[in-house]
């Protein structure tokens, strides 16, 4: 089992940065692909962010590309994400997720844990 644990979340104006993290107890993150995905009311949950085991491959959304960056730090069992240049279409509660189901699986929802969220609000 693992516990995954949001913070970072806030409201912030558009053009603005947050950095999100996810916390992790009860395994190691560094055995695992971690993602990032977020959820606008009235959306599907929607990928935005995934970096491998040792953090040598990241994957983006299109929508994110240039703007988010994800990170680890393995020591501390905490993924992040950086996010700048934010827009009011990035609104949405982000989630992370560990342990997804195959490799293919890197960018959909078919992850074993989740984090409960934490909401991020762009005003313009």
């Amino acid at each position: 089992q693992v516990q995954l644990v949001e913070s970072g979340g806030g409201l912030v104006q558009a053009g603005g940065s947050l950095r999100l993290s996810c916390a992790a107890s009860g395994r190691t993150l560094s055995s695992t692909v971690v993602g990032w995905f977020r959820q606008a009311p009235g959306k599907e949950r929607e990928f935005v962010a995934a970096i491998t085991r040792n953090g040598d491959t990241l994957h983006y959304a299109d929508y994110v590309k240039g703007r988010f960056t994800i990170s680890r730090d393995n020591a501390k069992n905490t993924v992040y994400l950086q996010m700048n240049n934010l827009t009011p279409e990035d609104t949405a509660v982000y989630y992370c997720a560990a342990f997804p189901r195959t490799i293919g699986a890197l960018t959909t929802t078919q992850y074993n844990y989740w984090g409960q969220g934490t909401q991020v609000t762009v005003s313009s």
